[in-house]
């Protein structure tokens, strides 16, 4: 098979095997998703040109397609795995992705013919099964985009390395106030959970450290855990440098095999990664280590109970390139699960999915700005519009409203 014609200087086929050829699809399917893309495109609010023609479309954000052959042979052969490996291959541009992202993620329920999304389960690809979240399919799962390294995130994350949804006062959100937006989050997530001087804390998903030292200042004691090497060495050396080494554990260890009680427990987009397969057991585990009397804040980024029930076996792009084994919850999915299989309650939820919008925009920005640095790293071209494609359509994902974040509290009764 013969390499894709590509706008990208050169697509690395070890790297990027699936990017730097074409799919192996028939005529008739690459025919029959050129008919459903352009009939869906011309009654969207975009502007579209294939290969230099004329524009079809409502008019809106433009998006332009270099190679139209290659376009359709992708998505006839892998659907919006297709269209995103299109950009990666250069195959088409958008100078406001995010805008035409986000017109598409505001139609998504109707871009495909409702007889063929009762078949989705007959032309959409399934995950693999080594995404799914054992013990060691996590590690392997977790260690596929944390390995990238300390310093490809500290390129476009704030100083506080927080990798999650930050909360503004106000909007338009501006660089120099995420990190007082991040303390504002943990904050609040410190409060739910009521953590003070003296609260055992137990944290799932270290990240960088930043909520650890923050719940530690304030009085608690604290055990973190990670699946990431990478994260557990610069968040112990956070902790060092922060005089709260006595304060604060950072374990590399599995959420599952977590031992003891905890008067408190915080969760920061953990869920996410859990896998639907294994969400009774996380909340179970949530229950057995919580003391009663005890309270549990998360942080979660949710999707529509019906998008989840119609997409939840789809193997999504995000899944192949950039969280493998992931599956977005809906707030209905986690009360069926918590009320179903646990002792605990969800007593309070609080969505502020534009907050999201403004902070993934933020490193997007920077992300650009440091195109060459990331570069320096050792990141070639197709991964830089890897991650700029991935930035882009999470932020256009909560810009329509297809995608929430929550802040949830779970409440374990007391026993006689």
């Amino acid at each position: 098979m013969s390499p894709a014609p590509s706008r990208v200087a050169s697509v690395d086929a070890r790297s990027w095997p699936d990017v730097a050829r074409l799919p192996r699809t028939s005529r008739l399917r690459t025919a029959a998703a050129e008919r459903l893309v352009l009939r869906a495109l011309g009654r969207l609010p975009l502007r579209v040109r294939l290969a230099g023609g004329e524009p079809i479309g409502l008019g809106g954000p433009f998006m332009e397609v270099h190679d139209p052959q290659a376009f359709f042979r992708r998505i006839g052969a892998g659907g919006l795995i297709g269209f995103g490996e299109s950009y990666m291959a250069g195959e088409w541009e958008a100078r406001d992705l995010v805008g035409v992202l986000t017109v598409l993620a505001e139609h998504v329920a109707t871009l495909i013919p409702e007889p063929l999304q009762r078949l989705r389960g007959a032309w959409a690809p399934t995950g693999p099964g080594e995404h799914r979240n054992t013990s060691e399919g996590s590690r392997a799962n977790i260690s596929h985009h944390y390995v990238l390294s300390n310093e490809l995130f500290a390129l476009f994350l704030d100083r506080t390395m927080s990798y999650s949804s930050a909360l503004f006062r106000g909007f338009p959100a501006e660089q120099n106030l995420l990190p007082a937006a991040q303390h504002r989050k943990i904050d609040r997530l410190l409060d739910l959970a009521q953590v003070g001087s003296g609260t055992q804390l137990l944290e799932i998903g270290t990240g960088w450290g930043e909520l650890a030292i923050r719940a530690a200042q304030r009085g608690a004691r604290v055990l973190t855990v990670t699946l990431s090497g990478e994260q557990q060495e610069l968040a112990r050396r956070r902790v060092h440098e922060a005089g709260l080494a006595d304060r604060v554990t950072v374990l590399l260890r599995d959420y599952r095999k977590v031992l003891g009680h905890y008067d408190a427990i915080v969760s920061v987009e953990m869920v996410e990664a859990v896998g639907e397969e294994f969400w009774p057991e996380y909340f179970m585990t949530l229950d057995r280590l919580l003391a009663p009397g005890g309270r549990i804040a998360l942080q979660s980024i949710t999707m529509p109970h019906e998008r989840l029930l119609a997409s939840r076996t789809t193997f999504t792009w995000i899944q192949k390139y950039i969280f493998p084994g992931g599956l977005l919850p809906s707030t209905e999915a986690i009360e069926q699960v918590v009320t179903g299989c646990t002792g605990l309650r969800v007593a309070a939820r609080d969505g502020f999915g534009p907050h999201y919008a403004e902070t993934l925009r933020l490193w997007r920005e920077r992300f650009a700005e440091r195109a060459a640095a990331v570069g320096a790293l050792g990141f070639d071209e197709t991964f830089r519009r890897m991650w700029t494609f991935y930035l882009a359509y999470s932020e256009a994902g909560f810009r329509s409203g297809y995608l929430d974040v929550q802040h949830m509290l779970l409440t374990k009764e007391e026993t006689a």
